[in-house]
């Protein structure tokens, strides 16, 4: 009986370990995510194009940044649909727990009159936002709603050739971009240093960051 009974308990240990690891990579990736979105909003160089979106929709509606993003995040689920996309336990999070760290983060993080310190901080919040897309991506646990337009488009082709995720990645980018623009969102410099070079860091991220199978 105790033959029986302990042989199964290290396989529960790996699994559930491994399970655990995800789980923490996930939320790790996913804070990163938003305080990298705070970073970039308090630099006021320009959102990157999904919060030009938030912010233009925060602005009409008087609901908080974060609030938005939370929203937004449950919505695209609905255009997953034909994108034949599979949520998973990682993208409830994302809906959820990076519009809250916006939210927490935003008010945190001093304003700057030097356009040294708001550039850096700026870049810095767009290499943070790839690093959290890389972890939170990379945990196995389900893309984010916006990632899922992503990855769903990177596995379809144009003309026999198969799309990357870079070029993925800022066409999404630049289409939510334009529907900011018309909701009254504010642009700038930053954001269009992320719309191109938001998706060849997160190529660069991705794969290194990605959990292998045990």
């Amino acid at each position: 009986m105790i033959g029986t009974t302990a042989a199964p308990t290290p396989r529960l240990r790996v699994l559930g370990g491994r399970f655990i690891e995800r789980l923490v990579r996930c939320l790790f990736g996913l804070v990163l995510f938003g305080f990298g979105i705070s970073m970039i909003i308090s630099a006021e160089l320009g959102a990157a194009p999904w919060d030009v979106f938030h912010t233009g929709v925060s602005e009409i509606t008087g609901v908080s940044v974060g609030n938005v993003v939370i929203l937004t995040g449950l919505a695209l689920l609905l255009v997953w649909i034909p994108l034949r996309e599979r949520p998973g336990l990682g993208t409830l999070l994302n809906a959820t727990v990076i519009g809250i760290v916006v939210d927490i983060t935003l008010p945190w993080i001093p304003d700057s009159s030097l356009i040294m310190t708001r550039t850096l901080l700026m870049l810095g919040g767009v290499t943070v936002i790839a690093v959290g897309s890389g972890f939170y991506i990379g945990a196995g646990l389900g893309p984010g709603p916006r990632d899922g337009l992503m990855t769903g488009l990177a596995k379809r082709s144009i003309g026999g050739r198969q799309i990357s995720i870079r070029v993925a990645r800022t066409a999404v980018e630049l289409l939510v971009l334009c529907v900011g623009i018309a909701l009254g969102g504010s642009v700038g410099i930053g954001t269009a240093v992320f719309v191109f070079t938001v998706g060849p860091l997160v190529q660069v991220f991705l794969p290194r960051l990605t959990m292998r199978p045990a």
